[in-house]
C-alpha cells in the first residue's frame, strides 16, 4: 500500500515518521515533475522500511515568485541546518528577473563542496554504444565561473569571473581519491584546461598532483578537457573516477549519464562537511508536468545513496536491487522504452509499484548490488594549512571603456603616468594591441592597460590611488582594476597574448 503525498500535508507526512529512532530528513517536491518523482521515491524507500522523518520544505518556483530571489525561504534554512540532509527533487528558476540558481545557492551557502555523480551503463536493457561503462564524476561544486559574479562593463562587453582556490582544489581532489580507495576504484583523472587558463585550471592541476602523491596505490592521470572529453564520448571504459572543476563537471556528468544510457537514470550526491544533499541531475521538465510519464530512476537512485550516508544501507540495497530487478524486467518508463529490449511501458507511479513489488528479490544478469552495513563513511577532507607568502604589489591593470584606438589610448594613459610606474601595455579581450599590435586584431570598446613599477621602484596603494586620479584628470573612463601581485617572487597574473 502506497502513501498518496501531498506537500503540505502534514497528515501525510506524519505518517511516514520511523518514530524516535528515524533520521530527520529535509525533503522538497520542487516543480515541474518534481512532485511526481518524488511521491515514487519516498513511496518505494518507506516500504523498503526507511526510517527516516520527513520534514518539508517549500522551495522553488513558489518561493522565486513570492518574492525570495534565492528561490527558497528563510525558515528552509533551520531545517537544513537541523536535519543536515536534504533529499531534493528538481526545481525551476525563472527566467530573468535577477534570480539566482537555488542549486548553486544551497550547495555553496551549505559548503557542500563535492558532487558525486555515478554514471553507469545497464545494457542490454538500457540502449548504450557502451555496455561496460561504470564511471563516476567528482565535480567541485563550489567555485570556479559557478561563483556567479557578473558584470556588465561597456555597451559590448560582460564579465564573468573564474574563481578558484588552493583549499577549494585540495579539498575536491583529496575526496576523490579517498572515494576512490572507499569504493575500490582504481584510477583517478584529471581533467583541466590549464594550456590556456594557467593560473586558474593550472592550480588545479598543480594540487591535483600534489594530492595524488599522496596514494601511490591509485593510478592518476590528467587530460586537457577537451581531448579528454573527446576520449570519455568515444572510450567511456577507459576511464574511473574523473575529477574536474565545477563548470566541466556539470557539463561532462550529463554528457557521461546520457553516453551510459540516460540524463534520467543518474543520481547525484552533495557533500560537505556539515550537510549532504542528494538529487537527480536532470531537471524539473516542466512540459512534461503533471502526466505521470517521469522517470523517477535518477531521484530514486539518489535516495539509495542518501540511505548509505545515514547508515541505513539494507535499505540502499534492497531497493537498488529491486530496481535492478525492473530494469532488468523490461519495466520501463517512456524515455527509455524500446520495443526491442523493453516489456511494458509504465507511468511514474506503475513503475514505483513495479518497484516495490520487487523488493528482496535481486537481478539475474545484472551485476546485484552489496552494500556493506558495517562500513563507516570515510572523514571529508579539510584542507591544510600553509604558510601566507610574501606578497609584492608590482603592478596594476586598469580596465577602461573608450571607442578610440589603441595608439590614442595609450597617450592619454601614458599622461597617468607617475616617477614610480609606467605604461606597460594594453590588451583588447586579452590580446595585446600596444605597443607593435596587429591592425587585424578586432577591437571592442573594453580594454586593459597593464601599468608596471619601474625598475627599482617600489609600488604601494598611494601609488594607485595617485594613478587613479591622475587617469580622473585626463577623462579616462576606468571601470574597473586589478592589482598585480608577486608571491614569494612568482608572478601571480597573466600575461597578454602575444606578449
Amino acid at each position: 500500500m502506497t502513501v498518496q503525498l501531498k506537500p503540505g500535508d502534514s497528515a501525510e507526512f506524519q505518517a511516514l515518521s520511523g518514530g524516535k529512532d528515524a533520521t530527520p530528513v529535509t525533503v522538497a517536491f520542487g516543480d515541474g515533475i518534481g512532485p511526481e518523482i518524488m511521491k515514487a521515491s519516498l513511496n518505494i524507500l518507506i516500504a523498503a522500511g526507511a526510517k527516516i522523518s520527513i520534514e518539508p520544505i517549500e522551495i522553488g518556483e513558489k518561493a522565486y515568485l513570492a518574492g525570495n530571489t534565492a528561490g527558497i525561504e528563510p525558515s528552509a534554512w533551520d531545517s537544513l541546518r537541523r536535519t543536515k540532509v536534504f533529499y531534493k527533487a528538481p526545481i525551476t528558476t525563472p527566467q530573468g528577473g535577477g534570480f539566482k540558481s537555488l542549486n548553486v545557492t544551497v550547495r555553496k551557502s551549505l559548503g557542500l563542496f563535492a558532487n558525486v555523480r555515478p554514471c553507469t551503463a545497464y545494457a542490454p536493457f538500457v540502449a548504450t554504444k557502451h555496455p561496460g561503462m561504470d564511471v563516476v564524476v567528482v565535480r567541485e561544486n563550489e567555485e570556479d565561473l559557478y561563483a556567479g559574479i557578473e558584470h556588465r562593463q561597456t555597451d559590448d562587453v560582460y564579465q564573468c569571473l573564474k574563481l578558484i582556490s588552493r583549499p577549494g582544489c585540495e579539498k575536491i581532489a583529496r575526496y576523490a581519491f579517498e572515494y576512490a580507495k572507499a569504493q575500490d576504484r582504481k584510477k583517478v583523472t584529471c581533467f583541466t584546461k590549464d594550456n590556456i587558463m594557467k593560473l586558474t585550471d593550472g592550480l588545479f592541476h598543480k594540487v591535483f598532483d600534489e594530492v595524488a602523491a599522496e596514494y601511490p596505490e591509485i593510478e592518476n592521470e590528467h587530460w586537457i578537457v577537451d581531448i579528454g572529453a573527446a576520449k570519455l564520448a568515444d572510450t567511456p571504459e577507459a576511464f574511473d573516477v574523473v575529477v574536474m572543476p565545477n563548470l566541466y563537471g556539470d557539463v561532462l556528468s550529463d554528457v557521461a549519464a546520457q553516453i551510459a544510457g540516460s540524463v534520467g537514470l543518474a543520481p547525484s550526491a552533495n557533500i560537505g562537511e556539515h550537510c549532504a544533499m542528494f538529487e537527480a541531475i536532470h531537471g524539473s521538465a516542466p512540459r512534461r508536468a503533471g502526466q505521470d510519464m517521469a522517470n523517477p530512476s535518477g531521484l530514486l537512485l539518489a535516495g539509495v545513496m542518501m540511505m548509505n550516508h545515514i547508515g541505513q544501507s539494507d535499505v540502499a540495497e534492497k531497493v537498488h536491487n529491486a530496481w535492478l530487478k525492473a530494469i532488468e524486467d523490461g519495466l520501463h518508463t517512456y524515455d527509455i522504452f524500446d520495443a526491442e529490449t523493453s516489456k511494458q511501458k509504465l507511468g511514474t507511479a506503475a513503475f514505483a509499484e513495479a518497484v516495490i513489488d520487487r523488493l528482496g528479490q535481486k537481478p539475474a544478469q545484472l551485476q546485484p548490488v552489496t552494500y556493506n552495513a558495517e562500513a563507516k563513511p570515510f572523514e571529508v577532507p579539510r584542507p591544510t594549512s600553509r604558510p601566507a607568502a610574501k606578497k609584492e604589489l608590482v603592478g596594476i591593470d586598469v580596465f577602461v571603456d573608450s571607442t578610440k584606438s589603441a595608439e590614442a589610448l595609450a597617450a592619454d594613459m601614458q599622461h597617468a603616468e607617475s616617477p614610480l610606474v609606467e605604461l606597460a601595455m594594453i590588451t583588447n579581450r586579452g590580446v595585446k594591441v600596444w605597443p607593435g599590435g596587429l591592425p587585424e586584431t578586432f577591437c571592442t570598446n573594453h580594454w586593459r592597460c597593464r601599468f608596471m613599477a619601474k625598475p627599482n621602484k617600489q609600488m604601494n596603494k598611494a601609488t594607485i590611488v595617485e594613478l587613479l586620479s591622475n587617469l580622473t584628470k585626463v577623462g579616462v573612463d576606468f571601470i574597473k582594476t586589478e592589482q598585480l601581485f608577486t608571491f614569494d617572487g612568482e608572478i601571480g597574473y597573466s600575461l597578454g597574448q602575444g606578449q
